[in-house]
């Protein structure tokens, strides 16, 4: 991932469920995230300065 835009998650593979955040924001030109499987907090990606897309996720305001 390194100098990429973005990465997109399409698996629920268990390694991709606790990944170092810090190093995807290092490693990334934008810090974006397009989640298809909907594996993170919507609060903390926000939190970590993500701009996060959790794909289908239905959202209650």
């Amino acid at each position: 991932m390194q100098d990429a835009d973005a990465i997109v998650i399409a698996t629920e593979w268990s390694e991709f469920r606790t990944p170092d955040f810090n190093k995807i924001a290092a490693a990334l030109k934008k810090k974006a995230i397009f989640d298809g499987r909907n594996l993170f907090d919507l609060k903390q990606m926000e939190d970590l300065g993500f701009h996060y897309v959790s794909i289908g996720r239905r959202v209650i305001n």
